[in-house]
């Protein structure tokens, strides 16, 4: 999973570094507001991106002494900073900036006219260009993270998207399709929104774009947040997947009754699970042994996520 991820991450990190750059150029030819929050949202993006993969890099440290379970949870830390401070940061830029326009007026400054290759033309030319280029690398990126995206929904027998979301471990894949979601709609609200201002010479368009992209990218970030704390605080698998794993140890030869019973994620797609289990009276210790190995295994074929299980005896007299 950890390779998917990253492959995900990398092909964000090539769109949104060069659409950063061509949103930039756009800005300071015609000074468009929506743009300038186009670019505050594109160096967000990138900024996301080296945080992922230094939380993908981290995560895949071999477990030692101080962290028995490994680095795992390094993902969720990553992806809840790209959230509160990369996402936050970009969309109170971008709404400030709009509010101020809108507040004050004025379509900033820019030059008249562009040339290029001995062609001049309206530099809100620029503007189309360079948003339409954004929406074809948006549409890759998010193309790669769907990817992904639906494999885990289809290993995992998920219903789709909204499941996806409330069950899924990997938040780095979970960061980087909603990132894509949220630029490819930012490209375009800021593609209608300076065309509404060229047509009528109204800035107020190009600088309600603005402020609705920073809105948009605000909501989003607690709503990254959130997902992030859930896993952070050391989240179980929901209770519909829980059961059935309980049910396995149920349903085990030779088990009376389960004393306790839990599951934590310990990293993306890494869950342990852990059960207090008394075993019918009179059962060797070899028999018992092989019983509890052959529970640890089923449990692992049922559910993927499953990689850790820790099964404790106990006196079923």
């Amino acid at each position: 999973m950890a390779g998917n991820s990253k492959g995900v991450v990398i092909a964000a990190l090539i769109a949104n570094g060069a659409i950063a750059i061509m949103k930039f150029v756009g800005f300071l030819l015609t000074g468009s507001a929506a743009m300038l929050s186009e670019t505050y949202h594109s160096i967000s993006d990138t900024g996301n991106q080296v945080f992922l993969l230094i939380g993908i890099r981290y995560s895949s440290q071999d477990a030692d002494r101080r962290h028995p379970f490994g680095y795992g949870k390094a993902q969720f830390f990553y992806s809840f900073l790209v959230s509160v401070l990369l996402f936050g940061i970009a969309g109170w830029e971008s709404a400030k900036h709009g509010y101020e326009k809108l507040v004050h007026g004025g379509h900033g400054g820019g030059v008249e006219s562009v040339t290029l290759l001995g062609q001049t033309f309206p530099p809100i030319y620029v503007n189309y260009t360079v948003l339409l280029g954004a929406i074809v690398f948006e549409l890759w990126a998010l193309y790669k993270a769907n990817q992904e995206l639906t494999r885990q929904i289809e290993t995992h027998g998920w219903s789709g998207y909204r499941e996806a979301f409330r069950k899924t471990s990997d938040v780095t894949t979970l960061t980087a399709f909603t990132e894509d979601t949220i630029a490819l709609a930012g490209a375009g609200i800021a593609l209608f929104g300076v065309y509404l201002t060229e047509v009528t010479h109204n800035p107020v368009f190009d600088a309600a774009a603005a402020l609705l992209i920073g809105l948009m990218l605000m909501g989003f970030a607690l709503a990254l947040a959130w997902e992030n704390k859930r896993l952070i605080l050391g989240e179980s698998l929901p209770q519909d997947d829980e059961r059935k794993l309980y049910d396995i140890i149920e349903n085990a030869e030779g088990v009376a009754e389960i004393v306790d019973f839990r599951t934590v994620f310990f990293g993306p797609g890494r869950l342990v699970v852990t059960a207090d289990v008394a075993f019918e009276p009179g059962i060797a210790t070899a028999e018992m042994d092989d019983r509890i190995t052959a529970i640890e295994d089923e449990l692992m074929a049922a559910e993927t996520f499953v990689k850790k299980v820790y099964i404790e005896p106990e006196d079923g007299s």
